[in-house]
């Protein structure tokens, strides 16, 4: 089986926000790092060099390859913002509806900036998921 490439590192959250072009983006990424920070309570840490996470699970996938991933977590691209929402989207319509500009993929809602979503209400899908994770995470995730 491969070896899943996406783990968790030592490398410095701060350091790596700070690369991050444009300026916009940046600020936005250090405010992300603060409402994750609210949401859960934990320390962030870069997982594949690239993605803020907090906390972690194991999960197992059909083929018996087991992995670690975070329970909450965001990563900002070139091109937008993945917030990871592990949880879905079903549970959240009724809120996606209030959210704003915005677009979804699997386990990842993606959006351009901040100043296009209402950051109240993605505090709230990001809490409900990360809840919903900590649940599962007490056992083995499997999928």
């Amino acid at each position: 089986m491969a070896e899943i490439k996406t783990k968790v590192g030592q490398e410095n959250i701060t350091d790596f926000l700070n690369t991050i072009t444009p300026e916009q983006k940046r600020k936005d990424a250090f405010q992300l790092l603060e409402l994750f920070q609210k949401i859960t309570g934990l320390t962030p840490q870069l997982w594949g060099g690239a993605i803020v996470g907090f906390g972690k699970y194991q999960y197992q996938q059909k083929g018996g390859q087991k992995g670690e991933w975070f329970l909450a977590g965001f990563a900002p691209r070139k091109s937008n913002i993945s917030i990871y929402t592990m949880a879905g989207f079903d549970q959240y319509e009724s809120l996606l509806k209030q959210l704003g500009k915005y677009k979804t993929g699997m386990g990842c809602l993606y959006i351009n900036k901040l100043a296009d979503v209402d950051v109240a209400i993605l505090e709230k899908i990001a809490h409900a998921s990360f809840d919903e994770m900590k649940k599962k995470s007490t056992t083995l995730v499997r999928y």
